[in-house]
């Protein structure tokens, strides 16, 4: 069991690491539910300074499918079933508390590049 519980823990800190939201953003979600549309209008509150070129809630809302995906966050539930809001989970929440170094870690330009270049390519 504890195997597993380590393999989770870095799929989600490296998930958390690699994403484009930054710490505030985190903070935010452990507090309140937000939608891609909410991060994307105050997107120089919530993205890293490198994603500031994004120009669509779609790219954001991708970003979400992925840490859902690997278990960092999940889809805010009401009275008519899913919403567009999504809220950090326990796993999410244990990993951005034991690991305060995931969002001081400095990007090199060549990541940045790459990361630039991926999601320009990328379709819309």
């Amino acid at each position: 069991m504890f195997l597993i519980d380590q393999k989770i823990f870095k799929r989600a800190k490296k998930g958390i690491r690699n994403c484009p939201f930054n710490f505030v953003l985190f903070q935010s979600l452990k507090n309140e539910s937000l939608s891609a549309q909410d991060v994307f209008e105050n997107k120089s509150k919530y993205l890293n300074e490198e994603f500031m070129f994004i120009n669509s809630s779609l790219f954001i809302e991708n970003e979400f499918l992925k840490l859902i995906k690997i278990g960092v966050l999940r889809r805010e539930v009401d009275g008519q079933g899913l919403t567009s809001k999504v809220r950090v989970t326990p796993i999410g929440r244990q990993v951005l508390k034991s690991r305060t170094d995931l969002f001081t870690k400095k990007i090199s330009l060549i990541k940045k590049l790459i990361t630039c270049l991926k999601y320009q390519l990328s379709p819309r």
